[in-house]
């Protein structure tokens, strides 16, 4: 992970502020599964991984767009998140609890931070794979979906969030995949108008496979729920192969 870093612009300080945050995230996420109260070291999580996404992307865009895109991106899933929260729309009928905070209208602020905090790595992988256009933008929502498969168990099984209905998937329901995916492809729409040109960071490549690899371990060894890590990992592994393969090929090549 740390050579793929500096290899997005090895001297620039944005650079060495993401390895600082991947440092912290990654240590906060190795102490996860010996803590009894994960709530603090969740924060701390997301916010250090809000933060590696932002420094990397300020290694490759200028710091007005990166700005301007997290501001966009945050403010409207929060609005969605919300808005889900409250009326059940677009994912299904969910509440979150207290402890996650601070919050803002029932929603707790770490969330549409780890919304941009993934966004960019995913769509870093559909742009190893696909040209720009809708098939990418799809590609991207999909890639960003993945996460879900093992994200939501894990936060759901915290107690961080709660599901009305009990759902196919450790009580998660299909709605919530259908509305993530649609989402998803909202956030890569103004991902793209306001940061173009993607597939030129591999610290956000590997910023992506780092967390699938992270959270496969974690429910296989430590979660006891290895059925959720094979899963996730078949939904994100492959994406993650795929787009390193087209990384690493020679140039021209086959």
């Amino acid at each position: 992970m740390t050579a793929a870093l500096r290899l997005s612009r090895p001297s620039t300080p944005a650079v060495a502020v993401a390895l600082g945050a991947f440092a912290l995230m990654a240590g906060a996420q190795a102490l996860i599964p010996f803590v009894d109260d994960t709530r603090a070291l969740t924060t701390v999580v997301v916010v250090a991984f809000f933060a590696t996404t932002a420094a990397l992307a300020g290694a490759v865009w200028p710091w007005a767009r990166v700005a301007a895109a997290a501001g966009a991106v945050v403010v409207g899933t929060f609005a969605l998140e919300w808005l889900g929260s409250t009326t059940g729309w677009p994912f299904g009928v969910y509440h979150y609890t207290d402890a996650l905070r601070p919050q803002a209208a029932g929603v707790p602020l770490v969330v549409p931070l780890a919304w941009l905090a993934m966004a960019l790595p995913a769509r870093e992988v559909a742009a190893r794979l696909v040209g720009p256009g809708w098939l990418r933008v799809v590609l991207a929502a999909a890639a960003l979906t993945a996460w879900d498969v093992m994200l939501d168990p894990q936060m759901v099984a915290e107690g961080f969030w709660v599901w009305e209905a009990d759902g196919f998937w450790r009580g998660i329901p299909l709605s919530n995949y259908a509305g993530w995916l649609v989402s998803s492809a909202a956030v890569m729409v103004v991902l793209d108008r306001l940061l173009p040109g993607p597939g030129r960071s591999r610290g956000l490549l590997a910023l992506y496979t780092w967390w699938a690899l992270s959270e496969v371990i974690a429910f296989v060894v430590f979660f006891g729920d290895p059925l959720v890590g094979v899963v996730g990992g078949l939904a994100m592994l492959p994406l993650a192969a795929l787009a390193w393969r087209a990384e690493l090929a020679p140039a021209g090549g086959d």
